[in-house]
């Protein structure tokens, strides 16, 4: 009885303990007297005195050239509106395919974060649906025409401080961002300079001549993601007997809109701003030639279809109006699976 009360004891005592691991503190972090990381302390630098990238990083901004649809060949802008009417099905990540250079700028949910894993003849990144990628850092040249793959052929060297990647050997079954697609000869080239302790930013050059208009250039702002973990995504669901994914039932988007009468759509023109998770966003809403189109932080401009008074589907997502005693609009709810995330008018 004395042994199996001490092993309920210890049972009770170390199911806990079990997840504990996900509430650990980074170690190695400076910190205030009140445990408040100090993510402007220097940067951290390994045995060869080169800067240390080791850790769990996260986007906060993204800028990309990619946004602009001048920058992409015709062919391409005509395949990514072929995917914004099914929703971005095809996405190789929705089909349990490597993301591959589309992991640079990738933002949302938990898909952006990356574990960087630093030595002195290779530096590796983690991501968290289990994909990998290799930078060799052992003085070779890049390749003139290796083995096409998902995540390509990359090498790296250092320019001071500043870590320099040069990347190709892409397979063309990747994208670049929503959308948007490259062929296999798709070269990129990426700066990585760690400014302090919690703070990084990559500056990253594509070039493909057989889907680009010339080069086109992204900066993404990483901070390091102090006392988080990152938890694996495996993408493994089947229905039916069809190909694994999660999109294998979803269909194109319905695009017919009713009619609306210029006064109203009026209405909705404006600014509004708010947050999507950690991203701060900006909508500005125009009408023009008895349209409505909006544009989210400056990218891209797209229609509003209206579905009912207030209501519209904007590219894959939808969005509703939200308008005062008088008619006017104050609110704008941009539409996700995760819910409606609301935008307030600003002017």
């Amino acid at each position: 009885m004395k042994r199996l009360l001490a092993s309920l004891i210890l049972l009770a005592s170390s199911t806990p303990l079990s997840a504990q691991w996900l509430t650990l503190p980074t170690a190695g972090v400076p910190r205030a007297a009140d445990g408040t990381p100090n993510l402007a302390a220097p940067v951290p630098r390994a045995a060869d005195g080169r800067p240390d990238l080791t850790g769990l990083w996260r986007p906060t901004q993204v800028m990309s050239g990619l946004r602009d649809p001048d920058n992409l060949q015709p062919w391409v802008r005509t395949v990514i509106d072929e995917h914004q009417r099914t929703f971005f099905t095809q996405n190789p990540r929705f089909r349990c395919l490597p993301a591959g250079p589309e992991n640079m700028t990738s933002i949302s949910n938990s898909w952006g974060l990356r574990r960087f894993l630093q030595h002195p003849a290779m530096i590796a990144m983690h991501y968290n649906d289990g994909s990998y990628r290799e930078i060799f850092m052992d003085g070779r040249e890049l390749e003139p025409d290796p083995l096409r793959t998902w995540m390509g052929y990359s090498v790296g060297r250092w320019d001071g401080d500043t870590l320099v990647v040069e990347s190709n050997g892409y397979n063309a079954k990747t994208w670049l961002g929503p959308g948007i697609t490259h062929t296999d000869q798709l070269h990129i080239v990426e700066r990585y300079e760690r400014t302090d302790l919690g703070h990084m930013r990559i500056d990253v050059l594509y070039e493909d001549p057989g889907a680009l208009e010339g080069p086109v250039r992204a900066v993404i702002d990483m901070v390091l993601a102090v006392d988080e973990a990152m938890l694996e995504t495996v993408c493994t669901e089947a229905y039916g007997g069809e190909q694994a994914g999660w999109t294998s039932r979803v269909e194109a988007r319905d695009e017919t809109g009713i009619e609306l009468a210029p006064e109203i759509l009026a209405r909705y023109v404006g600014t509004y701003e708010g947050r999507y998770l950690r991203n701060a966003i900006t909508l500005e809403v125009t009408l023009q030639d008895g349209a409505l189109f909006f544009q989210k932080n400056n990218g891209a401009r797209q229609r509003l279809i209206p579905k009912s008074e207030t209501s519209f589907l904007g590219g894959i997502l939808g969005y509703v109006f939200t308008v005062d005693d008088d008619g006017v609009a104050t609110t704008i709810s941009e539409v996700h699976v995760s819910g409606a995330w609301p935008f307030n008018r600003v002017e």
